[in-house]
């Protein structure tokens, strides 16, 4: 049984918009997706309808063989706890005002996960886990460069030890060499933290490197759809052969 599947999934904003039609998936505990495309594909969109941040026109997410859509608030926030996001802008995403300390023990705080006595710890544990130093706890985002930044992020979503992490173009605000490093980093937490991730990129060699299998969007529609083998030394359709030849190799250690 998968972890988490999207079964016909559609989005459509006002003025009948559509930004996503008819997209079906599924990702197997411990592997990776890779959903790729240009901007404007519905990468984003899927990405919030997967964390229930935002329903469906129509079509359903079942997570664990659990329904995400049309259930009550407090059962999604449950779901949720084994459910985080990262986002694309490592800056964004953090509170200017709070303290790195307060940022990743947030989640622990709301969802009452860990003893009080026991936060400073856990975050720390969590900030060496992402390669940061316990240092980072008493400074703000402002003081830290983006990748830096980017592990904060990561390490405020293994807070709860979700099952499945979304990764929505957590790459792409950043440097090629910082990149690769964030890369790596990701890697070594799956294996570590036994995760499955939904990676969202635009970056084919980014997406071949990470994932076990390739999702390919196009105006909000799936192209193809198989192993990252598949996908990126035979790709099938136009499209994803435009996408690979547009896109430069990147060398990751």
């Amino acid at each position: 049984m998968p972890l988490l599947e999207a079964r016909h999934l559609a989005k459509t904003y006002e003025h009948g918009a559509l930004a996503v039609n008819n997209v079906s998936f599924t990702i197997e505990r411990g592997e990776t997706l890779g959903l790729v495309g240009e901007s404007g594909s519905g990468k984003s969109t899927i990405a919030r309808m997967v964390t229930g941040l935002i329903a469906p026109t129509s079509g359903e997410v079942l997570f664990d063989n659990q329904p995400l859509t049309g259930i009550p608030a407090g059962k999604l926030r449950q779901l949720r706890r084994r459910l985080q996001i990262v986002f694309q802008d490592p800056y964004a995403a953090l509170n200017p005002r709070m303290r790195v300390r307060d940022i990743v023990a947030e989640p622990l705080i709301i969802h009452r996960a860990c003893p009080h006595s026991e936060l400073r710890d856990k975050v720390a544990g969590l900030l060496r886990a992402t390669g940061l130093d316990e240092s980072a706890t008493s400074r703000y985002p402002h003081e830290f460069s983006g990748g830096q930044r980017q592990r904060i992020n990561i390490a405020r979503a293994l807070a709860l030890r979700p099952d499945l992490i979304v990764l929505d173009e957590p790459l792409s605000a950043l440097d090629v060499s910082v990149a690769a490093q964030i890369a790596n980093l990701l890697r070594n937490l799956q294996r570590e933290f036994s995760l499955t991730y939904l990676f969202i990129s635009h970056s084919m060699p980014m997406v071949r490197y990470l994932s076990t299998s390739i999702a390919v969007l196009h105006h909000g529609r799936m192209v193809e759809y198989g192993s990252a083998e598949q996908i990126c030394t035979a790709p099938r359709e136009p499209y994803t052969q435009t996408l690979i030849a547009a896109t430069p190799e990147i060398r990751i250690a």
